[in-house]
């Protein structure tokens, strides 16, 4: 299990996440759902251990170890990887050497297809280079790929659907099955409901706390009702500051 327990961030000496507490069972999926600006990235790359982003109160664990002051590539180690909002931004890197790391991954070039596949794009990928001949939700298409070939334990999926077209939601949902076919728990976050509801479990996040969480069919409707004409969405700090 990956566990966050009563995470605080400040940011500039601006209070991002407040004793914020989230639970990732493993081999399940999960959505953090919200708007933007509402703490869902930071979220991620607290779990990550991005450089900048450690808390100042409260820890995280994995499995009952406290990986709260870990760096980032040693939580990779740990089987937790991120695919970041931005497209891949490698240049003159071919597809192939992207997704074996120069061939430190042991991976067939089926193996490699495969990836490919999953993420919508053909085998004539595999010579493909990672150039200007890319468009975003190509290059968007290879970092998902990348993710799958390393076979992760922990999987956060900051703004899947970020550089891929509307077409291809239901791509993202397939790729999100197959990493759970190699029992990996996806963590991913969102601010589509259409995303959010094939899932097992919810978080709604707002100024910075878990505000709802509970059913994803529950947690999407609400969202879809409440936050998605919301101009406003971190004032509900005023609401729930006597409950923190």
């Amino acid at each position: 299990m990956l566990e966050l327990k009563n995470i605080s961030l400040e940011l500039g000496e601006k209070p991002i996440l407040k004793k914020l507490n989230m639970k990732f069972e493993a081999g399940k999926r999960y959505t953090i759902l919200g708007n933007n600006g509402t703490g869902k990235s930071t979220v991620a790359n607290v779990i990550m251990g991005v450089e900048g982003y450690k808390p100042q109160s409260g820890k995280i664990y994995l499995d009952g170890q406290d990986i709260t002051d870990l760096s980032i590539s040693q939580r990779a180690q740990l089987g937790i990887t991120i695919a970041f909002q931005e497209n891949v931004r490698f240049e003159g890197i071919k597809i192939y050497d992207y997704l074996t790391l120069g061939g430190k991954i042991k991976k067939s070039l089926d193996d490699v297809k495969k990836a490919l596949k999953i993420v919508g794009l053909g085998e004539d990928y595999v010579k493909r280079y990672v150039d200007s001949s890319l468009s975003g939700g190509e290059r968007k298409r290879v970092e998902l790929a990348s993710v799958y070939m390393i076979d992760p334990k922990y999987v956060i999926l900051d703004e899947p659907d970020s550089g891929i077209d509307m077409m291809s939601i239901d791509t993202i949902n397939m790729f999100i099955n197959q990493l759970r076919e190699k029992n990996a728990t996806v963590i991913t976050i969102t601010h589509r409901e259409e995303i959010a509801i094939d899932c097992d479990y919810s978080y709604l996040i707002c100024s910075g706390i878990v505000f709802k969480e509970g059913k994803p069919a529950e947690i999407s409707e609400y969202y879809k009702s409440m936050c998605d004409a919301c101009e406003h969405p971190n004032e509900i700090q005023l609401i729930r500051d006597e409950v923190i």
